[in-house]
C-alpha cells in the first residue's frame, strides 16, 4: 500500500513540473531581438506586422515594432507569400538583394529614395543626389527632362550671356610686312565677322606690336650686350637676324672674346661685367610728352618740303632711337602704359656707353652690308649694320674720304643730279629733322652726291637698298659722326660699283 501511494505521488508531481515547463510566456516578457549582419533590424519572431496601402495600390508591410518597411507588394504580387517569405529569409541570413527595398518612414534620406524609386516605376527619370552620382552612368543634360521655356509671365532682365565670335580666315601676311609696319589697334572693335582679321590703315594690313613676332628678351638681353661692345645690332627687337650674327662676329673681334648665341651664362656674365642688366626703367618727362611732333610724315618730296620739321610723329618713336630700340617691341614689353603722360615708367634698353675711340678708317663692305671702324693702330673699335647702295644706283667703289659732317641737316634734293621721286622735277629744299631722307646726320664724301647718314626707318636697315649712300640708323650714324673727322679713309670693298653699272 505504501508503494501505491509514493508512486501515485511521484507520478502528480511530474505532471506539476511539466505543466510548469509548458506554460505560455508572459506579454511583458522581453522580446528578443537580434541585429542583422548589415547593420539592420530584423522582425521579432513573433512576426508583428502592420499592412498600409499607398495611393497607388501598392501593400506596404512595415515592422510594427522598428518602423521598418519589410516590403512594398504591388497589387498583382501580393498574394505571393511564398517569394515575401523567401525575401524575408534571405535578409534573415543577411544576403539582401542589391536592389534592397527597406526604408525607414523616420528616416528622410529613405523616404527621398522611396519617392525616387516610384518617379522611376512611373518612367520619369530625375537627376540623382550630390552623394549618389555615378560617374559611369548617364548624367548628361540629355538624361533629363528639358527646363520649362519662359512663357512671358515673368520679368526676365538678365541679360544674355555673350556668344563667342566665329572664327573667320586669316589672311597670312609676308614676315618682313607683318614684323616692320604693325601699328596699334583702333580702339573702336571690328565687327563680329573681321575679328579675326588684321586690321588695315589706308589698304595696308597691320599687326598688333604685342604679338612681336619673334621677339625674345633673351636675344634682346644679347643685343643690348653687344651694343655695349660697340658692335651694333641695329635696332634691338629682341629677334634673331644677320645683323646680330654680324654684330656677334664683329663683338668678338673687337672684345677677344668667343661670345655665342647659345652660351645664355656668358651673355649674362658680360652684361653683369659691362654695366649690369639689359634692361633699365626711365621715367617719360613732360619735355618727352611735349615733342615737338608732327602728325605723319608724307612720302612726297614736295610735301615734306612744305613742313617745319621732319620730326618724330609720337613719344614712342622717339624714346625708340633714343635707346636704340624697335619703336613696335618697345611698346609690346610696356603694354597698356601711357607714353603720353609724364611721369610714366617705361621698361628700356640699357645700351650703355657709346663708343670714344676716335676712328681712322672705315671701310664699307657693299656685300655684308656692314660698316667698320678702325682706329688709328688698326685695331676695329665699331661696327655697323648698313644699307649700301642698290643694284640700279650702287655706292662708290675704291678709297674715298670724310669731307665734312653735318647734324640735323637739311636736304636738298635736285633731280637732275640725283634720282627723280615721284613726279618732282624742281629743286626741293626739306626741312632737317630725324624723319627726313637722310636722317639726323649727314657725313659728306669727297665723291659729289654721296655720303653716310641716318635713316627714317631704322628697322629697315641691312634689308631694304639705297640710293647709292651708306644708310645706317641715326643713333649709330650719330656716333660715328663724333668719331671721325674730315680726311677719315672711307674704303668700300665688294659688291659692284657705279663705274660697273655705268660701264654696262
Amino acid at each position: 500500500m505504501f508503494r501505491t501511494i509514493f508512486a501515485v505521488s511521484a507520478l502528480a508531481a511530474g505532471l506539476v513540473s511539466f505543466g510548469a515547463l509548458a506554460a505560455p510566456t508572459q506579454d511583458n516578457a522581453p522580446r528578443l531581438v537580434r541585429a542583422a549582419d548589415d547593420g539592420g533590424i530584423l522582425v521579432a519572431q513573433d512576426g508583428n506586422l502592420d499592412i498600409y496601402y499607398d495611393a497607388r495600390g501598392n501593400r506596404v508591410i512595415v515592422d510594427a515594432d522598428t518602423g521598418k518597411v519589410i516590403a512594398i507588394q504591388p497589387p498583382q504580387t501580393r498574394l505571393d507569400r511564398r517569394a515575401l517569405r523567401r525575401e524575408t529569409r534571405l535578409r534573415e541570413l543577411g544576403r539582401a538583394p542589391a536592389d534592397d527595398d527597406r526604408y525607414y518612414l523616420d528616416n528622410p534620406e529613405d523616404m527621398a529614395r522611396f519617392r525616387r524609386k516610384q518617379l522611376e516605376e512611373e518612367g520619369r527619370v530625375i537627376p540623382p543626389p550630390a552623394d549618389e552620382y555615378d560617374p559611369y552612368g548617364d548624367n548628361s543634360v540629355e538624361a533629363y527632362p528639358p527646363a520649362p521655356q519662359d512663357d512671358g509671365n515673368y520679368d526676365n532682365n538678365y541679360p544674355d550671356a555673350p556668344q563667342p565670335a566665329k572664327p573667320g580666315t586669316i589672311k597670312r601676311q609676308p614676315l618682313n610686312e607683318a614684323s616692320i609696319d604693325p601699328v596699334q589697334p583702333t580702339e573702336q572693335a571690328p565687327p563680329a565677322d573681321q575679328s579675326a582679321l588684321p586690321p588695315k590703315i589706308d589698304g595696308k594690313t597691320t599687326v598688333d606690336p604685342s604679338l612681336s613676332l619673334g621677339a625674345r628678351q633673351d636675344v634682346a638681353a644679347l643685343q643690348v650686350l653687344l651694343d655695349r661692345g660697340g658692335a651694333s645690332p641695329g635696332v634691338i627687337d629682341g629677334r634673331f637676324g644677320s645683323n646680330v650674327d654680324k654684330a656677334i662676329a664683329a663683338y668678338n673681334e673687337i672684345t677677344g672674346s668667343n661670345l655665342k648665341s647659345t652660351d645664355a651664362v656668358g651673355i649674362q656674365t658680360a652684361l653683369a661685367q659691362s654695366g649690369g642688366d639689359a634692361f633699365a626703367n626711365y621715367t617719360i618727362t613732360a619735355e618727352d610728352a611735349a615733342g615737338p611732333y608732327v602728325a605723319s610724315v608724307p612720302e612726297d618730296y614736295s610735301q615734306k618740303a612744305q613742313l617745319n620739321c621732319m620730326c618724330y610723329t609720337s613719344v614712342t618713336e622717339a624714346l625708340a632711337e633714343r635707346f636704340h630700340m624697335d619703336e613696335n617691341y618697345l611698346k609690346s614689353i610696356n603694354k597698356g602704359l601711357d607714353f603720353n603722360r609724364p611721369g610714366t615708367i617705361i621698361k628700356v634698353a640699357n645700351f650703355g656707353k657709346l663708343v670714344s675711340t676716335p676712328v681712322a678708317r672705315i671701310v664699307a663692305d657693299k656685300t655684308k652690308k656692314e660698316v667698320y671702324a678702325y682706329d688709328a693702330g688698326g685695331k676695329l673699335v665699331a661696327a655697323y649694320p648698313a644699307t649700301i647702295g642698290s643694284a640700279d644706283t650702287p655706292s662708290p667703289t675704291g678709297i674715298h674720304a670724310v669731307s665734312r659732317i653735318a647734324l640735323d641737316p637739311n636736304y636738298t634734293y635736285n633731280p637732275n643730279i640725283n634720282f627723280k621721286q615721284g613726279q618732282n622735277d624742281k629743286i626741293l629744299t626739306i626741312p632737317p629733322g630725324p624723319n627726313g631722307p637722310v636722317g639726323s646726320v649727314w657725313i659728306a664724301l669727297d665723291k659729289p652726291t654721296y655720303g653716310i647718314h641716318g635713316t627714317p626707318e631704322p628697322s629697315k636697315i641691312g634689308k631694304t637698298e639705297s640710293h647709292g649712300c651708306v644708310r645706317l640708323t641715326n643713333w649709330d650714324a650719330r656716333e660715328l659722326a663724333k668719331l671721325v673727322s674730315p680726311g677719315v679713309t672711307v674704303e668700300f670693298v665688294g659688291g659692284p660699283s657705279a663705274d660697273d653699272v655705268a660701264q654696262q
